[in-house]
């Protein structure tokens, strides 16, 4: 039998020319495509990005501050982050005429969650340490409705309440009962009294 496949002359030095350079030519071509898909190991680590991230990532929430002392309203502010110590200030209804300029906080400080910010009395102002209480089981709807933490509608409820019950055992009801808002009844508790 005859071999039919004739190959031309000098075809083993074609060859030894264009291996290496299909050789180097894969190898550029296979570096790439590794590089652009990534190594399996690398993608098999990493985590699966979600479809839709903005729906799935929890919106950061605000800074919960404690204004108290010469200030309009003390009591809890939930504040942006980034926001300075005269927002929280001023979210609490600003200084009182009472309030020591000289001995204010650091106005331009930036805020922390769980901050207290402490506004001085002046000397001898006669706000600073006293706080009138309002009765829960006998004040009027005015009275009820100008606590810090109330408003008019939870203050008619208040009265609903102990017109129909006979009135509060602790001022603790207000949030196991009526439910008044954990933050709303740490800033009311210290206005209240049975």
């Amino acid at each position: 039998m005859r071999n039919h496949l004739q190959l031309t002359p000098g075809w083993k030095r074609l060859v030894a020319i264009s291996l290496p350079l299909l050789v180097g030519v894969g190898a550029v071509v296979g570096a790439h495509l590794y590089v652009s898909a990534g190594s399996p190991a690398a993608a098999a680590a990493a985590p699966v990005a979600p479809a839709n991230p903005s729906l799935d990532v929890p919106a950061p929430a605000g800074l919960l501050v404690d204004v108290i002392g010469a200030v309009a309203q003390p009591g809890l502010y939930r504040m942006k982050r980034g926001d300075r110590v005269y927002d929280a200030i001023a979210a609490a209804g600003g200084l009182t005429t009472d309030a020591d300029p000289t001995k204010l906080p650091n106005l331009a400080g930036r805020l922390k969650d769980g901050e207290q910010i402490k506004v001085p009395f002046a000397k001898g102002a006669p706000g600073g340490t006293v706080i009138s209480r309002t009765n829960l089981n006998f004040a009027t709807l005015e009275e009820l409705a100008v606590v810090p933490g109330f408003s008019e509608a939870f203050a008619q409820e208040v009265i609903d309440y102990r017109t129909n019950f006979g009135g509060f055992q602790s001022t603790r009801e207000l949030v196991t009962v009526l439910g008044m808002s954990e933050s709303d009844y740490v800033v009311a508790r210290r206005y209240l009294t049975l």
